[in-house]
């Protein structure tokens, strides 16, 4: 337990950090009165057991789980629109704190399953008390609809170990586009969307008190 703790240590390092750095972006969109394209930044340490899990489902050797495993370390961006995420891609690729190992754009092509979302699989350095680690890491980037259907599918796929019945998959597969279809819509009508959010923002702040329960 000893070793494990050593190991995980850095590998939960890098999430807080990442976490942080990617809030420091809303709070910095938030200043200049810009669409803040991130709504929500989550993170989260595989726990033993699941590593454990993917090891024997991946045969993956002891000795090379450090490289082999890439989201040991997991970030999660939630955003409004299908285009917050493609920006929040951009802002990614432009950070020099770490560097960007391969990119995944299940949205443009997404899983047979209906999954959709934008994986981005990091090398990031984490300062400890005696030398620098460099840990990989995975960013996923996704509209809260596609998180919505991806909890979901997630929860499953443990109930069903990944094979569900052939019914059951066919509805996930619908819904998935179902959701997709929200997400175009949403985006259709996006410029209202912000010029509405703009509105209640500035009311907000001006002492006024919007209506949130209709």
């Amino acid at each position: 337990m000893e070793n494990w703790i050593q190991f995980i240590q850095p590998y939960s390092q890098a999430v807080n950090e990442l976490i942080f750095k990617f809030q420091e972006y809303q709070e910095q969109f938030a200043q200049t009165g810009q669409h803040v394209p991130i709504e929500l930044v989550t993170g989260r340490v595989k726990t033993l057991a699941s590593i454990e899990e993917k090891m024997k489902r991946r045969n993956i050797p002891l000795s090379r789980l450090d490289p082999d495993m890439e989201d040991i370390a997991g970030v999660r961006i939630v955003c409004q629109f299908v285009e917050d995420i493609y920006q929040v891609v951009a802002l990614i690729r432009r950070r020099q704190d770490f560097k960007i190992l391969e990119e995944r754009d299940y949205i443009s092509n997404r899983k047979p399953s209906g999954y959709r979302s934008y994986h981005i699989i990091i090398e990031y350095p984490v300062q400890t008390l005696t030398d620098i680690k460099v840990v990989k890491a995975e960013i996923q980037v996704r509209t809260m609809a596609m998180n919505f259907w991806a909890t979901i599918e997630h929860s499953l796929n443990y109930k069903y170990h990944g094979q569900f019945p052939h019914e059951l998959a066919q509805r996930l597969q619908k819904s998935a586009e179902a959701t997709f279809l929200l997400d175009t819509e949403m985006s259709n009508i996006r410029d209202e969307i912000q010029k509405a959010q703009k509105e209640f923002e500035h009311r907000k702040n001006k002492g006024g008190h919007p209506h949130l329960f209709q």
